[in-house]
């Protein structure tokens, strides 16, 4: 049985195509995996805190030493790495939001990444510890991206590579659905991203 978590990030809803582009990778992963289970993390209904001070040294007292205050503080990230820890199989919607991600997705990544927890640092350097997970990206943007001109712009997916083949998750694939706003594309973009989705 594979346990699927779906992370949301965008703000727009039933009209937002990293929405629609995710849940089509749902539907494609139910369809090849019938006993998995989908949990639904919306980041814009279940906001992450931007890290303040608090969050900062909660995160480097040792348990023991936590305060109520660390313990309350800390909850969130605790939470976001278990659910990361639990899922097999990780799809992650996204918008380009002024060519990078939303921040709602960027506080989600600042509270998964932990040292000590979720990345090390030893004699060799810098190791994920969150292993063995699929990471499916469903991306939107309003022009081209994947190639052409435009490609240079895209800081959303080269970041979320970055970051999360830090933490160990270096099996990634991307899928876009582009070109919304360009009209001799915009009415066939979401099918052409969906036929294209492959389950490996």
């Amino acid at each position: 049985m594979k346990k699927i978590l779906h992370i949301i990030s965008s703000p727009r809803g039933d009209a937002s195509m990293s929405i629609k582009l995710g849940n089509a990778i749902i539907e494609k992963l139910q369809a090849a995996y019938p006993d998995s289970q989908v949990k639904e993390h919306d980041l814009l209904k279940d906001r992450f805190p931007h890290l303040d001070e608090m969050h900062i040294a909660s995160f480097f007292t040792p348990e023991e030493n936590r305060s109520a205050q660390n313990k309350e503080a800390i909850r969130p990230s605790d939470e976001a790495i278990q659910e990361i820890t639990d899922a097999d199989i990780i799809v992650i919607g996204t918008p380009l939001f002024n060519f990078g991600i939303p921040s709602s997705l960027k506080a989600w990544i600042d509270h998964i990444a932990r040292a000590g927890v979720t990345f090390k640092y030893d004699e060799n350097g810098p190791e994920g510890l969150v292993k063995g997970k699929k990471v499916y990206v469903a991306m939107a943007s309003g022009g081209i991206y994947s190639d052409g001109p435009m490609a240079s712009y895209d800081f959303a997916v080269p970041y979320l590579k970055s970051a999360l083949g830090f933490l160990g998750m270096t099996d990634i694939t991307v899928y876009r659905v582009e070109g919304t706003m360009i009209p001799t594309i915009q009415d066939t973009a979401l099918e052409k991203a969906v036929d294209g989705i492959l389950i490996s």
